[in-house]
C-alpha cells in the first residue's frame, strides 16, 4: 500500500514516547497513545522499532487496528510477526485480513508456511484463498476480493440497508462503495450505490434503482492494465468480476488499482532508467541496500557499455578525419545529446499512449504521420539552428553544413528510432519500455556518427578521395 506523505514525520514525533512508554512499561498510557496513530503511520513507522518493541506495540493493538496495520506492513514484517505470535493471535490476523490482502500475503510464502497457516483458518477462508490464487498473475481475477455485497431485485431500499449493515458487521466488509444485484445463481444483473441507496424511498425497490453494469463488468481473465483503464475511463470506485456465465465472483476496487497504476508506473520508469523492475517495488533508501541497488542496476549498465564499445569503434574509423579537421570534435556531443532528447521525447510520448489506450495498432499509421510530419518541422528548425551556431564559431559554411545537416538527419533517426522500437517492442509481447530510453540512445549514437563523419566526407574537400 501507498505511505502518506507526512507519514514519517508523524511517527517520528511519536517515536520518543512510544520508546519511552516501552522502556517504563507503562502499556495502558502506550495503548492509549497508539489509538491516536493512524494506522498507516504505525506501518510505516514499525521499521524504525526494535524486533521486541514491534511485537509489544502489535500485540497492544485493538483487533481492528491491528488488522490494519498489519495489511500495510513489508511482507518481512509481516512474516516476522506471524511466526512470533501465538497461533490464536495468528488466526485472528489471518481470519478477518481483507480477502485481496490475505493472498497478496500468501503468493510470496513458501508451501510449508502456507501448511501451517491453512491449520488455523477456518475452512471456508481457507477455500477463498485457494481459488484467488488459482488466478493467473496480471489479470483481474490477480486484483479482485471476495468481499462483495448481493442484492435481490425485490428487495426495498430499506431491507438492503439492512442487509449491508449485517454483512458489514459479519464478514467485516471494507470499502464498500457499490452492491451488486444477481439472481438465485449469482448472475450479475446490476449495480447500487451507496448513495444512490441512501437517498432512495425506504420502500422502493433495488430494480428500480438499480444501473446497468454491461460496460463496467469485466471477466476474470482480463488484463489488469484494461482494468485500470476501465478505472480511469469511468472513473469507477469499484467493478464486479464475472465468470464466462456471467456469475459475479468478485470485485475489485480503486485502491488496489491506485496501487497497480503506482507499480505499473515504477515499472516504467525504471525500465526507461534500464534498472531491474524486481516486483515493480519501489527503491526506498530507508531500507535498501547497497547491493540491491546494484543488484538492480549493474545488468543493464553492463550490457549499455559493452552496445556502447560501438561508439569507440566509429571514432577510432574516422580518425584520420577527426585529425584533419579538429573542429569537427567541437559539434560531436551537441549532435549526440540533442539526438538522445529527440528520440528520449518521442518513446516517452509513445509508451505513455500505449499505457492510456490512446495509441493501439488500429490507429497506428495516424500516429507515425504525426510524428513524421512533426519530426520534419523539428529537423527544419533544429537544423538551422545548429548551422548558425557552427557558423559563427567556426566562420566556416563547410563545415556548418555539414553540422546543420547532420543535425537534422540525426533529430530525424531519433525520432524513428523512438517512435519505433516501443511499436516493435509491442508486437512482439515485451513491454514498451524495455527498449526505450538508453538503448534509443545508443543506436542514435553509433548511427549519428556515421552520418556525421560521412556527411563531412561529403562536403568537406579535404576529406573527399579515400582519406577516411
Amino acid at each position: 500500500m501507498a505511505q502518506g506523505a507526512n507519514s514519517i514525520n508523524i511517527v517520528a514525533l511519536f517515536l520518543p514516547e512510544i520508546k519511552g512508554f516501552l522502556k517504563e512499561k507503562k502499556f495502558q498510557e502506550l495503548k492509549e497513545l497508539l489509538k491516536k496513530i493512524h494506522s498507516m503511520d504505525l506501518s510505516e513507522g514499525f521499521k524504525n522499532l526494535s524486533t521486541k518493541e514491534q511485537i509489544l506495540v502489535f500485540k497492544l493493538l485493538s483487533t481492528k487496528k491491528a488488522i490494519e496495520v498489519f495489511e500495510n506492513l513489508r511482507f518481512e514484517e509481516q512474516s516476522f510477526l506471524l511466526n512470533n505470535l501465538a497461533n490464536e493471535e495468528v488466526s485472528q490476523i489471518l481470519n478477518e485480513m481483507a480477502a485481496d490482502e490475505r493472498v497478496a500475503l500468501f503468493k510470496d510464502l513458501p508451501e510449508k508456511v502456507i501448511k501451517k497457516f491453512f491449520s488455523l483458518m477456518k475452512n471456508e477462508e481457507v477455500e477463498d484463498v485457494k481459488k484467488l490464487l488459482s488466478f493467473k498473475e496480471g489479470t483481474a481475477g490477480s486484483l479482485m476480493t471476495t468481499d462483495f455485497v448481493e442484492l435481490k431485485k425485490d428487495m426495498t431500499a430499506r431491507r438492503a440497508i439492512l442487509k449491508l449493515q449485517e454483512q458489514h458487521r459479519a464478514a467485516n466488509i471494507r470499502n464498500i462503495y457499490s452492491a451488486y444485484v444477481t439472481d438465485e445463481e449469482h448472475r450479475l444483473f446490476g449495480r447500487v450505490s451507496l448513495q444512490m441507496l441512501l437517498s432512495a424511498a425506504p420502500d422502493m425497490l433495488i430494480k428500480d434503482i438499480m444501473s446497468s453494469v454491461e460496460l463496467i463488468k469485466v471477466s476474470v481473465d482480463l488484463d489488469d492494465e484494461e482494468v485500470a483503464k476501465l478505472f480511469t475511463k469511468y472513473d469507477l470506485s469499484d467493478l464486479p468480476v464475472v465468470n464466462g456465465e456471467n456469475k459475479l465472483i468478485g470485485i475489485i476496487t480503486v485502491d488496489d488499482i491506485v496501487d497497480l497504476i503506482h507499480e505499473e508506473a515504477t515499472k516504467d520508469i525504471y525500465e526507461i532508467g534500464k534498472m531491474s523492475v524486481g516486483k515493480g517495488e519501489e527503491i526506498r533508501y530507508a531500507t535498501s541496500r547497497v547491493t540491491s541497488l546494484v543488484k538492480r542496476r549493474a545488468g543493464w549498465l553492463i550490457f549499455l557499455l559493452v552496445f556502447d564499445f560501438l561508439t569507440g569503434t566509429v571514432l577510432k574509423t574516422f580518425e584520420h578525419a577527426m585529425g584533419s579537421v579538429v573542429a569537427l570534435t567541437f559539434f560531436i556531443p551537441m549532435l549526440l545529446d540533442t539526438g538522445g532528447n529527440a528520440g528520449a521525447q518521442t518513446s516517452i510520448t509513445v509508451i505513455r499512449g500505449f499505457a492510456t489506450g490512446d495509441v493501439t495498432f488500429k490507429n497506428l499509421w495516424r500516429i507515425i504521420k504525426m510524428e513524421f510530419l512533426a519530426a520534419l518541422f523539428m529537423c527544419f528548425i533544429v537544423g538551422i539552428v545548429a548551422f548558425t551556431r557552427a557558423f559563427f564559431l567556426q566562420h566556416n559554411l563547410q563545415l556548418a553544413l555539414v553540422v546543420g545537416l547532420t543535425m537534422s538527419l540525426i533529430v530525424l533517426l531519433a525520432i524513428a528510432t523512438g517512435l519505433f522500437l516501443p511499436i516493435i517492442s509491442k508486437k512482439i509481447g515485451l513491454d514498451p519500455a524495455v527498449l526505450a530510453g538508453p538503448i534509443t540512445t545508443s543506436i542514435v549514437d553509433i548511427v549519428g556518427l556515421i552520418i556525421y563523419f560521412k556527411m563531412a566526407q561529403f562536403i568537406i574537400p579535404a576529406l573527399r578521395g579515400g582519406h577516411i
